[in-house]
This record gives C-alpha cells, structure tokens and sequence, in this order.
C-alpha cells in the first residue's frame, strides 16, 4: 500500500484522474493490460503454491463474499457488482449463515 501511494504521488500529474483509481499499475505509473494483470496473477498464484490457476475474476469474486460477509444488504452488492439479476448476486450472500446471528438476538 504504502508503494502504491508513493507511486501515486510520483505521477499523480501524469495518471489520469479517471485510472487514478485503479488497483494495477506498473512502477512507472502507466496503466497495466488486462494480459500483465493476469500473468501477474498466475504467477503469484504459483508462487503461493496454489493447485489452481489464478484468474482476475477470482479477485470479483472475492469482493462479492467479503461485501456479503460484513452484512452488505444484497441490492446494495447487486448494484456494486454490477448484477442485472439477484440471483447471480444471490450466491455470494447464500454462503454466509452469520447472516442470520442478529435475527432473533
């Protein structure tokens, strides 16, 4: 994180203020392709030992269950992620049964 800032001051005047945003960029403050995104991803991924193949959308994923684990109500995460049909947003929160803690106490 603390890279990342660094980063962003160095060439806040050179990164759009549109991209600024953005989670992957390289050390010179130009925007990483989607195809450096995902080798950096694969190779992380074997790096960490992982049996499977890591892909960006893994990252979607996992934002979608965090979301629904600090009791995002799923309209909300619908919208955030972009859903047109709950029931593809549905799945992130039907995976949770703490959802259910405060119902009755």
């Amino acid at each position: 994180m603390q890279e990342r800032t660094r980063i962003l001051k160095k060439y806040a005047e050179s990164i759009p203020l549109d991209t600024a945003c953005l989670f992957f960029f390289s050390s010179t403050g130009k925007r990483l392709s989607s195809d450096a995104v995902q080798k950096l991803l694969k190779t992380l991924g074997q790096k960490a030992g992982f049996s499977f193949r890591v892909h960006p959308h893994m990252l979607r994923h996992s934002c979608g269950y965090a979301l629904a684990n600090r009791m995002m109500d799923t309209r909300n995460l619908q919208d955030y992620l972009g859903h047109r049909n709950i029931s593809q947003t549905v799945k992130y929160t039907a995976s949770n049964p703490a959802r259910f803690a405060r119902v009755w106490g």
